[in-house]
């Protein structure tokens, strides 16, 4: 089954939300559909970004699930963009906008 990630850049926090709920809320949502394999926080260019990796069907299924893990994320704080890549051996190639 291949392997996806959806990456979420993300800025201000919505009002009462709090930082370290981002991750596990953006996991969480991830594994109501698909098998969580990893989940990180990472800086890119200065900016947080939440990753989320996960097995899917195909990729339809994976930007669905990229939908849904952003739609939780975007309740807590700003979604400055989202993407899902698909594992192609070594590397990620973009599938499509969450």
């Amino acid at each position: 089954m291949p392997s996806y990630r959806v990456l979420l850049a993300v800025g201000s926090l919505r009002p009462g939300a709090r930082p370290d709920a981002l991750l596990p809320s953006a996991a969480a949502s991830a594994a109501e559909h698909a098998t969580v394999e990893a989940n990180d926080i990472m800086m890119v260019r200065g900016e947080p970004q939440l990753v989320v990796r996960f097995t899917g069907t195909d990729d339809d299924f994976a930007l669905g699930v990229g939908a849904a893990v952003e739609s939780t994320v975007d309740r807590l704080a700003e979604v400055r963009g989202a993407r899902v890549t698909r594992r192609d051996g070594g590397a990620w190639t973009l599938v499509g906008a969450a």
